[in-house]
């Protein structure tokens, strides 16, 4: 588990093809690996990922076909920046919120403009999130966690301030960006919960408007 508060931009060095996925080298940067050991998870972007060798100022790791189908992973070449954080522990302060570190979706961003010293990002989601992202929840985008200040179908609109964009890799962002989603956990969680004994059948289609009122969850 992850808290969305990013510890550190790291850079990509070398991504290497092995066995039909790839092996994607990390340099850590300012990243403290000092407690770090082989089988440890460490979040790139938002995607948890396992160090499997440790070089001594980055680490190895695998980035399965399924991750490369299911992230903006397939868009990192050498040189790329990225964001970086390592497990949640015991005795850390939880100031994101709770994140998997398994990536819902990709999304794009469609718009930067200033709006002070912040800068206000809109971004549009997959279709089939658009449900989880709620004006003033919480969404993790590539890793970092964030709320969201506005909804408008499956877009959302952010507003970053100075401190996140030096921390993270949002300065990069410009419209046509592809980027990292996972929505909140307990979103997720919810949705599976009220489905009841629908969710033992195979293939549950997940909550719609006619099962939610005729559960009496919404006024008919």
């Amino acid at each position: 588990m992850f808290t969305g508060i990013i510890e550190a931009i790291g850079t990509i060095r070398a991504l290497t093809p092995k066995g039909g996925d790839i092996r994607v080298l990390v340099e850590t940067g300012k990243l403290d690996l000092a407690d770090v050991r082989l089988g440890d998870s460490i979040a790139v972007n938002g995607v948890c990922l396992t160090a499997v060798e440790l070089p001594g100022n980055g680490f190895w790791a695998d980035v399965s076909r399924e991750t490369l189908a299911r992230t903006a992973f397939i868009d990192l070449k050498a040189g790329s920046r990225v964001n970086l954080e390592k497990a949640l522990t015991p005795s850390s302060r939880l100031g994101g919120h709770l994140v998997s570190g398994h990536v819902d979706g990709v999304g794009e961003v469609l718009a930067r403009e200033d709006n002070a010293r912040a800068v206000q990002f809109r971004i549009r989601a997959p279709r089939e999130l658009a449900k989880y992202i709620a004006l003033k929840g919480s969404i993790t985008v590539d890793g970092t966690s964030l709320t969201v200040n506005a909804v408008d179908g499956a877009e959302f609109e952010l507003t970053i301030v100075p401190h996140t964009l030096g921390e993270t890799i949002m300065a990069d962002y410009r419209p046509g960006r592809q980027v990292n989603l996972e929505v909140d956990l307990l979103a997720r969680y919810l949705e599976r919960l009220l489905l009841g004994d629908k969710a033992a059948e195979p293939k549950a289609s997940g909550l719609t408007e006619s099962f939610l009122a005729e559960h009496g969850y919404l006024n008919k």
